[in-house]
């Protein structure tokens, strides 16, 4: 069969590759010169399937308002008027009960852990170098209080089966000895030793080589102007380099993907929160992390990819705009400075943003849709590095007509009913930013 995937992060090579595997002719079509150079290019390096959770959780209003009043908030909204915003805005606010969460939680981790069998699986079948670790995550407490808290989280991972230990203060040094230097800023930790890290950057490049080798041909700095339908299937890819054509389409375009597919009749709940991230060069091996540091107070994550230190966060709700603001970058310099003072050069760091595409219920939207051939892997939200190998391997399972190792139910775009289907426009024609 022949498939084309629109999108070249993360998302769109796992499946490229995954699709190949599997005897399909590929093409991947992208804007950019090559792959994983948006949101995938230099996000905070965690898989994560331990701290797979959807924001949407009993409190988030009151928790918002708190964080937005910090002095480093690890939550921005710049109001727009934009409908979509907005409407995104009410959806989350609806997801924020105890039963929703649940039933979302549930969905996260069960993509987020068989993501994780995938990647290891991939590893072992490529021999596939890209800076990882295996050495969990540890989610720094500051206060007793979020110490305290931590009993939440732990009935959850209970819940879930997902592996975990709580730390106190000599714990958390003895996981990540730099924090000697600065064990009077936190009181404990909670543990997370499933969870990997990587450079995501490195992954899809290396992996996307791998691909090219089983045949997938990419086609980069193509720009995608929309999609052709008859109404019951589509039946090309309008570019500004012609129209491509194929059995079947994936689109894997993060937050730009509700845009497309729009016209022809699909609504996705898909929105971009953007993210900030600093790259620096180690100084000092001993004075860095080992893995990843999630500080809990200002949601920022603190990774050790090979030489380099990334550090990572901020919630910003503000459309499409990719402008680097110098306040979050004081956020980011705070944090890694605080904790690890003596582990890289911050004068040498690359400042960098990215979107987001998230849901409001935070599962990602996979697999078939209403229109016959068309098939979506995207609105992954902060955890695309996390689902990148399982979604990846779940769409090549679609699209053959295999049953999928994981159930799909509540991940297809079908959980959001008549809300996320109407009648296409025709035509049906779009011109992605």
């Amino acid at each position: 069969m022949r498939v084309i995937v629109l999108g070249s992060g993360v998302i769109g090579v796992t499946t490229a590759y995954y699709l190949a595997r599997a005897g399909h002719e590929v093409t991947v079509v992208d804007r950019q010169t090559g792959p994983a150079l948006e949101t995938s290019y230099a996000n905070a390096g965690e898989v994560s399937p331990g701290y797979s959770a959807p924001w949407a959780s009993p409190g988030l209003l009151f928790k918002a308002i708190k964080w937005m009043a910090m002095k480093h908030s690890p939550l921005v909204m710049r109001p727009k008027l934009d409908p979509a915003m907005w409407t995104w805005c009410i959806k989350l606010l609806a997801n924020a009960n105890e039963d929703s969460y649940q039933i979302n939680k549930s969905r996260m981790v069960r993509v987020a852990e068989y993501s994780r069998d995938c990647l290891r699986a991939l590893r072992a079948e490529t021999g596939i170098r890209y800076d990882e670790r295996t050495q969990g995550t540890l989610q720094l407490f500051r206060t007793q209080k979020q110490m305290d808290a931590a009993g939440y989280d732990m009935a959850v991972l209970d819940r879930y089966g997902v592996p975990y230990r709580l730390l106190d203060r000599a714990g958390c040094v003895e996981a990540e000895p730099a924090l000697a230097l600065v064990k009077e800023k936190f009181v404990g930790g909670l543990q997370l030793p499933g969870d990997e890290t990587g450079d995501c950057f490195l992954f899809t490049n290396r992996l996307a080589e791998f691909a090219a080798k089983r045949g997938v041909e990419f086609r980069y700095g193509v720009t995608i102007h929309r999609l052709e339908s008859d109404g019951r299937a589509v039946t090309g890819v309008v570019t500004d380099q012609g129209t491509l054509t194929a059995d079947a389409y994936i689109v894997a375009m993060g937050s730009y993907s509700p845009k497309l597919v729009k016209p022809l009749g699909l609504s996705l709940p898909v929105y971009p929160v953007k993210g900030y991230s600093l790259t620096l060069p180690i100084t000092d091996a001993a004075g860095a992390p080992e893995s990843t540091v999630m500080d809990e107070t200002h949601k920022v994550a603190i990774t050790r990819l090979g030489d380099r230190i990334r550090v990572g966060g901020t919630a910003e709700l503000g459309g499409f705009d990719l402008t680097l603001r110098p306040e979050r970058r004081r956020a980011l310099d705070h944090v890694v400075s605080d904790l690890f003072p003596q582990g890289g050069d911050l004068s040498q760091a690359e400042f960098w943003t990215g979107l987001r595409p998230n849901t409001p219920d935070g599962t990602p939207i996979l697999g078939k849709t209403p229109v016959r051939n068309l098939y979506l892997n995207t609105g992954h939200g902060t955890l695309g590095w996390t689902m990148a190998a399982g979604s990846g391997r779940l769409l090549a399972d679609a699209v053959s007509g295999r049953r999928t190792e994981i159930e799909m139910d509540g991940l297809t775009v079908e959980r959001y009913g008549r809300a996320a289907v109407a009648e296409p426009a025709r035509p049906a024609a779009v011109r992605p930013a």
